[in-house]
């Protein structure tokens, strides 16, 4: 998340990135929260299926990932000329931060199985619910760290960087794409 943080808050200053980085947890937080409680229900109403979720936020993965390995600015953030007047913290943090990076179709799909599992046993939940806060903290804290990787690490470090991880995502992105479509019953013999 640093990486991404950095990469999609480059023309923010420190206390806009604090802002987004606080939003976007929030907004994260807000998403699992809202598909544990009522995600089954909405993608059974819409008729769409986990494959499918997964393989949709598999191709923004990978928009976003071609984005940073090429060094552009990212489509979410909009035209670079009107960053330097001024960032929109609201829509950085919302997409791509909070969504896909943090509340991700892994992170969708894992929360609705978990929640599924766990039945009408308010221990597991609660176990469940635990678990989700605990990471969305770890993550936070790894977001508000932005800053000082990116005193250490300089420009050029943090571009590499950027790169390394937009390798990284477009494969994650290719292998949420496969897994929808093995999922959905292509590619079995």
């Amino acid at each position: 998340m640093v990486p991404a943080t950095l990469a999609m808050t480059a023309h923010a200053t420190s206390d806009q990135r604090r802002h987004i980085t606080n939003r976007a947890v929030l907004v994260a937080a807000a998403i699992i929260v809202f598909m544990a409680v009522v995600g089954r229900y909405l993608l059974l109403y819409l008729g769409i299926t986990l494959p499918a979720f997964a393989i949709a936020g598999g191709i923004l993965l990978l928009l976003i990932a071609v984005d940073m390995l090429f060094g552009r600015p990212s489509r979410a953030k909009g035209d670079p000329e009107d960053q330097r007047e001024s960032i929109d913290v609201d829509s950085v943090a919302v997409f791509p931060l909070a969504i896909p990076f943090i509340a991700g179709p892994g992170t969708i799909a894992t929360v609705l199985l978990l929640v599924n599992l766990s039945g009408a046993n308010r221990g597991r939940l609660i176990i469940v619910y635990a678990a989700y806060a605990v990471g969305l903290l770890a993550t936070w804290l790894c977001m508000r760290a932005a800053d000082i990787v990116m005193r250490v690490l300089g420009k050029t470090g943090v571009g590499v960087l950027t790169r390394l991880l937009g390798i990284i995502m477009a494969a994650l992105a290719v292998q949420f794409i496969l897994n929808g479509l093995h999922q959905a019953g292509f590619g079995r013999a």
